[in-house]
């Protein structure tokens, strides 16, 4: 399922980063890879906040659809 659907305070574990190639890039840096643990801290309007290999990161609605956990 996309970021945008996983619960609040729930650990889950990323299984797939979509998009342009570009786009992988980024959120690979951010921390965002395939098998790591992304924790959903808060969400308003599908913009979500997470916990990602110990930083909170902010990303869109778009962004966090791309993100299959």
């Amino acid at each position: 399922m996309p970021l945008t659907f996983a619960t609040i305070g729930d650990e889950n574990i990323i299984k797939k980063v979509g998009g342009k190639v570009e786009t992988k890039q980024f959120l690979e840096k951010l921390g965002f890879v395939v098998g790591g643990i992304v924790t959903v801290i808060s969400e308003n309007n599908g913009n979500v906040i997470v916990n990602v290999k110990d930083s909170r990161i902010a990303i869109s609605k778009e962004m966090a659809n791309k993100i299959t956990v």
